[in-house]
């Protein structure tokens, strides 16, 4: 059950289609890349860490960070969900956590991806489940316990869009927590190149840059959604599709992401983007980090 959890080679997705995210990319090469791929450089006190936490509003690229990491690692990648480690049976789900992490050992290097982490290890509480609290605690102890040794090559790899949630002794696994905030003007401006390169459009550069300005709190996800409805437009000037060529098909014009503009809204609110922020200050990584 574990083995088919393992993500098997396919789409090959690069670091170039990541539009932005420089400071995250730097961090993610030096965490978990270069260590993977030259262990014989990252000996001693310069070994990687152990647990590197991806966590940042919704829709900002930190699944398809990970979706990179499985293309380029050259490691073994599992791919893991709540669903994957829980079972109705009382001491499956502690034993699939510990037969998880026995697995990766025999088939180390590997890197243990978990989408949602925060479903997993949520803080724990005196009216949980015990069951729950099980689960939680095999998967401490499986990360760093007495039966960890320092040689193995597995990395956790955990993203979530609620960090505050998540319990000090795993938060404590995690020594490296990499906040991926909203894109910056040049990211949304890579976004919108990257997925107009393949089709026909009309914009110079000083539509695009409008476009940048209008677009102020919008993720990547949100992004993706305006350019996909702006990429409409040529479709529904057609009278009769039906008929209709390719030919037919006008490129993509300033007019489209106007009437996109008027459809799609930021789907981060203020509050949201606030609490990821206060969560970096106390437990991410150092402005100076964020900026390099």
């Amino acid at each position: 059950m574990i083995e088919s959890e393992i993500l098997a080679p396919g789409q090959t997705v690069t670091w170039d289609d990541i539009a932005g995210l420089g400071a995250a990319k730097r961090a993610v090469h030096l965490a978990v890349i270069y260590p993977l791929l030259r262990p014989e450089l990252f000996q001693g006190i310069r070994a990687p860490p152990r647990g590197l936490l991806l966590f940042g509003p919704p829709g900002t690229g930190k699944t398809l960070i990970a979706r990179c990491i499985a293309s380029q690692a050259g490691a073994t990648f599992f791919n893991i969900s709540a669903s994957s480690l829980t079972s109705k049976w009382i001491g499956e789900g502690e034993k699939m956590v510990r037969a998880l992490f026995a697995v990766a050992r025999v088939r180390q290097p590997a890197v243990i991806f978990i989408d949602e982490i925060d479903s997993l290890l949520t803080q724990r509480t005196d009216g949980e489940q015990e069951a729950t609290r099980r689960i939680k605690t095999e998967f401490l102890v499986q990360l760093d316990g007495c039966g960890t040794s320092t040689e193995d090559r597995i990395i956790l790899l955990g993203a979530t869009n609620r960090p505050q949630e998540l319990d000090e002794a795993a938060r404590r696994r995690f020594p490296k927590r990499l906040y991926v905030p909203l894109p910056d003007r040049c990211g949304r401006h890579a976004i919108v190149a990257n997925l107009l390169r393949r089709l026909a459009h009309a914009l110079d550069e000083q539509q695009f840059e409008s476009i940048c300005d209008r677009t102020q709190g919008f993720s990547g996800a949100d992004m993706d959604t305006l350019c996909r409805e702006a990429a409409f437009g040529p479709i529904r000037a057609i009278s009769d599709i039906r008929s209709a060529n390719v030919e037919d098909v006008r490129p993509i014009c300033f007019a489209d992401f106007e009437y996109a503009l008027t459809q799609v809204r930021p789907s981060v609110s203020q509050k949201d983007l606030e609490i990821h922020i206060e969560f970096n200050k106390l437990y991410g990584m150092s402005a100076a980090d964020q900026d390099a």
